[in-house]
């Protein structure tokens, strides 16, 4: 039997936000998915539902709420862990989001294994909240940070990697798929290279666990970062997923209750993973929620959700390059729906402004990339980024949009 079309104009009928109207009846028109995703009417109903019936704390309660509301929140490990190919639930922590996830790695398993003249390498694509934690770290070690190249095309340069790495690198932390550029990153040579000079591998998936299938045992990586809010779930909660043997280098994040096996007046012992990492109350509702968010992902598929935006992203490139005297950045071959650009003579900060005007929200600024946006000559691009319930319409209303603010500027 063959599989059923994917019915973009259904899957829209699940986002409440999706249906109004703003700016004198103008349809709201949303392409700024990088920066967060809407959220389906099952995951605010989630939220709803725990307040209102089963609100208590975790792991403490013996009563009927306590089971019910720490049922649920274990439960969601389960989820994630299936999601993306964890080795088992007790790989998975809950943390705020990705920046969090990364500054864990950071603060615990880099205190551990980095040591002055050790080595660290990122990307020149990475966001800020995957290359400030490492700059950090290397002051604090007296380690090396080092930045892959990036091509013009808006891909690595892997054959610098190679000469980069050496028996000192420790850790080698790349983003799966740029948020500026949209370029998939080969994880899996990356990790080839790494493992040859024993290094670890950190991946930060924040743009791609939403949009595509990622499996972590597939990739071999050592961590994996990702935030719930991009992926149709609520903000303030997010995932590191860790291979098990790294746990052993990995002291606690913070202190508090429930991180604890036993405390005594000047030393105490730390609980087993997980809740080794999860000090006090965590965020109980948010975590349910991003776990009925994740359920509803797989309920439309990833690898439909992968195909459909491949197609809508053609889409907006093709539509974006009809456009005279705009330019865009980034043409890697594998890549997702996040599609940066720049259009002469008018400011992305104008851009941005004057299609909200229009019903129309997209993201303009530097992306949390300076270093990148110098390597791209510029200090500020314009985004706009796509999600399977974005549609090839309201592609053509960003297209009439930028010409009409092209004419505009032209003649203001």
């Amino acid at each position: 039997m063959a599989d059923a079309p994917f019915d973009v104009a259904k899957i829209r009928q699940d986002f409440p936000i999706l249906q109004q109207k703003i700016y004198d009846d103008k349809p709201l028109t949303y392409l700024d998915n990088a920066a967060t995703s809407q959220k389906p009417q099952l995951v605010i109903d989630a939220l709803v539902e725990y307040y209102s019936r089963y609100n208590a704390n975790v792991h403490r309660a013996l009563h009927y709420l306590g089971e019910q509301a720490t049922s649920r929140y274990e439960g969601v490990r389960e989820k994630v862990a299936s999601f993306i190919g964890a080795a088992s639930p007790e790989s998975i922590l809950f943390t705020r989001g990705t920046t969090e996830s990364v500054n864990l790695v950071a603060y615990t398993w880099a205190q551990e294994r980095i040591q002055e003249g050790d080595e660290i390498i990122a990307t020149g694509m990475e966001h800020h909240s995957n290359l400030v934690p490492w700059q950090l770290c290397a002051e604090r070690t007296g380690a090396k940070l080092k930045l892959i190249p990036v091509f013009a095309d808006g891909t690595l340069d892997l054959f610098a990697l190679r000469g980069m790495l050496s028996d000192r690198t420790r850790l080698v932390t790349v983003t799966h798929m740029s948020n500026v550029l949209g370029t998939v990153n080969d994880v899996a040579e990356i990790v080839r290279l790494a493992r040859g000079m024993g290094a670890a591998v950190l991946v930060d998936a924040a743009q791609s666990v939403p949009h595509m299938p990622v499996n972590m045992k597939e990739l071999d990586v050592d961590f994996l970062a990702f935030s719930g809010h991009k992926c149709c779930g609520p903000t303030g909660v997010g995932v590191l997923a860790v291979k098990p043997e790294q746990f052993e280098h990995m002291p606690p994040f913070m202190g508090g209750g429930e991180m604890i096996s036993r405390v005594k007046d000047l030393q105490s012992t730390w609980a087993d993973v997980p809740y080794k990492f999860e000090a006090g109350t965590p965020n109980i509702a948010d975590v349910i929620a991003l776990g009925v968010a994740l359920d509803y992902l797989s309920g439309v598929g990833m690898e439909k959700i992968q195909a459909y935006e491949k197609q809508l992203t053609e889409y907006l490139i093709q539509q974006l390059q009809s456009i005279q005297g705009l330019r865009i950045f980034g043409y890697a071959k594998e890549r997702g729906g996040a599609v940066s650009f720049a259009l002469d003579k008018v400011h992305p900060h104008d851009l941005s402004q004057y299609v909200d005007q229009q019903g129309i929200a997209i993201r303009a600024g530097h992306l949390c990339a300076q270093p990148l946006m110098r390597r791209l000559g510029v200090t500020a691009v314009s985004r706009a980024s796509v999600y399977f319930y974005n549609t090839t319409e309201e592609i053509d209303r960003l297209k009439e949009s930028i010409v009409k603010a092209q004419q505009f500027f032209d003649h203001g």
